[in-house]
């Protein structure tokens, strides 16, 4: 684990934190890599990507009851020396106005912490990154740029996600880029724009849409890729990316 940052600054007291808490996966063996995790799902989401099997992290009529902060920050401390490492996932961590906090506190423990975003507050991330408070960044690419609106199903700031993207590349530390593939939303072809919007990335993962509980039941009726069309966007990434794989 790394060492927590040293800051100066006033913390507020855990009660009063603007942070939503939906879930708490106890062990994860697979959400970060190279570390036995904990994963804090924070609620609240800006898309609404159709594909998305949180609901009730997403839609405000389907919200989960908030877990305290102070109950996740017990549980977190009763697995020091058991855990390496913390997710804060969604949902869309970043609507949280002081994720920036939580995850200061986390890093107080001594966990290494991942994040899990669709890209869209640079700043924040930034200042995570800069004061170290993260220590891999996990992004959600939802296609190339000119069906981000389509996919997302909200109004997106595409310099954000761009400013996002190079953030992560250039940050030096841990991060991996992944597209959820539903066929009726995305071809073969759109991984030449979405590989040259990730130039230079460590990892890329090409992950399966499965059916089930999505945010819109018209999903229920859609696909993913083919083997074959997976290993031919794969071979696409590849050119773009130190390592790409599937899942």
């Amino acid at each position: 684990m790394t060492m927590p940052p040293n800051t100066s600054e006033s913390t507020p007291s855990l009660s009063q934190l603007k942070v939503s808490i939906g879930g708490i996966q106890k062990l994860s063996l697979v959400d970060y890599p190279g570390h036995v995790a904990a994963a804090l799902f924070l609620s609240g989401c800006n898309m609404r990507c159709g594909y998305c099997h949180n609901p009730e992290l997403v839609l405000p009529e389907r919200l989960a009851p908030s877990i305290p902060v102070e109950e996740a920050m017990i549980f977190l401390k009763s697995r020091i020396g058991r855990l390496d490492g913390v997710v804060i996932s969604g949902g869309e961590p970043t609507v949280n106005e002081d994720l920036p906090v939580l995850c200061r506190m986390i890093k107080s423990l001594g966990f290494d912490v991942k994040l899990d975003t669709n890209g869209t507050h640079p700043d924040m991330v930034r200042s995570m990154v800069e004061e170290g408070t993260i220590d891999f960044i996990a992004m959600d690419v939802k296609g190339p740029l000119e069906k981000y609106v389509e996919i997302a199903a909200r109004p997106i700031d595409l310099a954000a996600i761009k400013d996002n993207v190079r953030l992560m590349i250039d940050s030096g530390i841990g991060h991996e880029f992944r597209t959820t593939i539903v066929r009726e939303q995305l071809e073969v072809a759109d991984f030449e724009k979405i590989g040259e919007l990730v130039k230079g990335a460590k990892r890329f993962a090409l992950q399966h849409f499965r059916t089930g509980t999505t945010i819109s039941p018209k999903f229920a009726n859609y696909h993913t890729f083919t083997d074959e069309e997976f290993r031919a966007a794969q071979k696409i990434m590849e050119r773009y990316v130190e390592e790409c794989v599937i899942h």
